[in-house]
């Protein structure tokens, strides 16, 4: 493991993405190791809970913008098979055995906002920013979609995807992305309080409780399989499209793109 960094703790296996130096964006290598992370923790028996989170300032800024580079000048299919991987992560952490604790350490955006909303619990500190900035690029929040919208519902999410305006931890929790904002330094007490809570519930309990929920919910692993696909032929068209390539370029050339000055 190179991007990701795995501390065992009393029965909890903390994930950190280790890739300070870039706000723990995404790239390939992140994706396959995060993927492999989670699903060696939901089959670990030794691990009774799962906590997420990222080293440095960030929690996740989403995209790495070398990856971009090279997803823009991929083609369509092959821009397919890789939003179909970080669907697989998503969905891994979305449906994983195991209780999930978004440890949110600063900001997050694109597929750092999915991460977070994929977790069974998300606490952060309360000077943390937001944001689904697809939107800017000529793109959607295609693949983490259905995370979101099941976090923060349909209303908010109309909102945040049309405009890819950034919004603070208070924002964050008043609309359900976060369960709870709090100071930097109250993090790791919040943290291991809920930890310390989720300890003393059986696990096999734990286990079909999260199930209840999903179905209660109407949410369901096979039908999120097929969405993923669907939601990553989307992503794809629209990344080699000619807005989706102006929108890439213009912000790896750092300039406003094309349809601003219309």
């Amino acid at each position: 493991m190179t991007a990701i960094r795995i501390t065992d703790r009393a029965g909890v296996r903390e994930l950190a993405l280790d890739r300070p130096d870039v706000h723990n964006a995404f790239d390939d290598g992140l994706i396959a190791e995060l993927t492999h992370a989670l699903e060696s923790a939901s089959d670990d028996p030794a691990v009774h809970a799962i906590v997420l989170t990222g080293t440095g300032a960030s929690f996740s800024a989403g995209a790495d913008l070398n990856w971009m580079r090279g997803m823009a000048k991929a083609s369509e299919q092959e821009n397919r098979d890789d939003s179909s991987r970080l669907a697989a992560l998503m969905r891994s952490l979305q449906f994983c055995p195991k209780p999930t604790v978004a440890r949110v350490n600063g900001a997050a955006y694109g597929g750092g906002v999915g991460l977070v909303a994929c977790c069974d619990i998300a606490i952060g500190v309360d000077t943390a920013k937001f944001g689904l900035t697809e939107v800017k690029l000529g793109l959607v929040p295609a693949v983490i979609s259905p995370y979101v919208i099941a976090a923060i519902g349909l209303r908010q999410a109309r909102r945040l995807f049309l405009t890819g305006e950034i919004f603070d931890a208070a924002e964050a929790q008043r609309i359900g992305l976060l369960h709870q904002a709090v100071p930097a330094e109250a993090l790791d007490e919040t943290v291991a309080f809920v930890l310390k809570l989720l300890a003393k519930a059986g696990p096999g309990a734990q286990r079909e409780a999260k199930q209840l929920a999903f179905r209660m919910g109407g949410v369901d692993a096979a039908a999120a399989a097929r969405i993923d696909q669907e939601n990553a032929a989307l992503i794809a068209r629209l990344r080699v499209s000619e807005e989706g390539q102006e929108g890439l370029t213009a912000f790896l050339d750092k300039r406003a793109a094309g349809w601003m000055a219309r």
